[in-house]
């Protein structure tokens, strides 16, 4: 997204404060595609959560950066070497995140996602790898 720095925060700022209360209560109702990340502000120590679509894949999951990576949730979790993915009310922790190609990114997700990300052309792509597998009930896409 190339917009102008005021715009493109101000853009950021509508997205926080509309659409993420949305899309969170979806991802804790396990209601379509979205999960929460759960990070550390670097500078705050607080606790914040962000939805996000990712995919699962074998030791973790998939990411696409939708805004880039010069975003404050990306940044926490990258200064915190991890975070917490909360997927259909199970938490996986995060201690090490991957730049992958474009290509590669594409391919974890299902098809209906791929093909709206190829017509988005979007680039950013990283994998979460997990700490652990989690005790409870272990997902066969793990």
């Amino acid at each position: 997204m190339n917009l102008p720095p005021r715009i493109r925060q101000a853009w950021l700022m509508l997205i926080k404060h509309t659409v993420n209360p949305l899309t969170r209560w979806l991802a804790r109702s396990s209601i379509g595609p979205f999960s929460i990340i759960q990070h550390v502000g670097r500078r705050s120590g607080k606790t914040y959560e962000t939805p996000l679509i990712v995919a699962p894949i074998r030791g973790g999951f998939m990411i696409e950066l939708t805004y880039g990576p010069d975003v404050d949730w990306h940044k926490n979790i990258v200064a915190g070497g991890g975070c917490t993915v909360v997927r259909r009310g199970q938490a996986y922790v995060i201690h090490q995140i991957e730049r992958v190609d474009a290509a590669t990114g594409l391919a974890a997700f299902p098809p209906s996602q791929r093909f709206v990300l190829g017509l988005l052309r979007r680039t950013h792509f990283e994998k979460l790898l997990l700490q652990q597998e989690p005790q409870a009930e272990a997902h066969e896409e793990l």
